[in-house]
């Protein structure tokens, strides 16, 4: 069975967007999803599905958020293969080993056209370096990421798409439990 990564945008982060890991868990293994793990607690989830077609299962883990748990939100969802290509892509490998912090995969749900990542580049406001293609990109906030002016809204307004960012210690971290995930055992949680 197929496993994927799953990237709920913006939770826990204030009141209408708590939900507990363990509940999560929970709901998406009465939903038909197999051995699924949450990371930290700001909605990171490995799974196994059957389903082959990411957009469809990005809709449905956001239907079910809301009726199950009544939380809106947008849900971003990568296949294992996609993942670790996004993994061994990275354009910046000094920042990820010195840095790692400090630099970001940005998940985006649409693929923007050359011309925004080009006009994206163009109107940077300060020290930031970012690289993109297809459905995500790669930043390095060179004086972190609290400081800095390209924020997710400055993002989604260049790119014309709604976007969540994993910083690289989470990234790799996804890669694990997506790798682990990857060899079935009977007794998998």
């Amino acid at each position: 069975m197929p496993v994927y990564v799953g990237l709920l945008r913006a939770v826990n982060l204030g009141p209408g967007t708590q939900v507990s890991m363990e509940r999560l868990r929970t709901l998406l293994s009465e939903k038909g999803l197999d051995g699924v793990v949450t990371l930290l607690q700001s909605g990171n989830v490995v799974f196994r599905s059957p389903e082959r077609d990411t957009a469809r299962l990005e809709g449905r883990l956001e239907d079910w958020l809301s009726k199950g748990l009544g939380l809106t939100t947008t849900c971003f969802v990568r296949s294992d293969g996609e993942w670790r290509a996004i993994v061994s892509g990275n354009p910046f490998p000094k920042e990820a080993s010195e840095a790692p912090n400090h630099l970001v995969v940005l998940a985006l749900k649409g693929a923007p056209p050359p011309a925004a990542w080009k006009a994206l580049a163009a109107s940077i406001p300060g020290r930031e370096r970012v690289q993109g293609a297809g459905r995500h990109a790669y930043i390095v906030y060179t004086d972190g990421i609290g400081r800095s002016r390209l924020t997710n809204a400055f993002l989604e307004k260049h790119l014309g798409s709604s976007s969540t960012a994993r910083n690289w210690n989470t990234v790799r971290k996804l890669e694990a439990l997506a790798s682990s995930r990857g060899n079935p055992g009977p007794h998998l949680p």
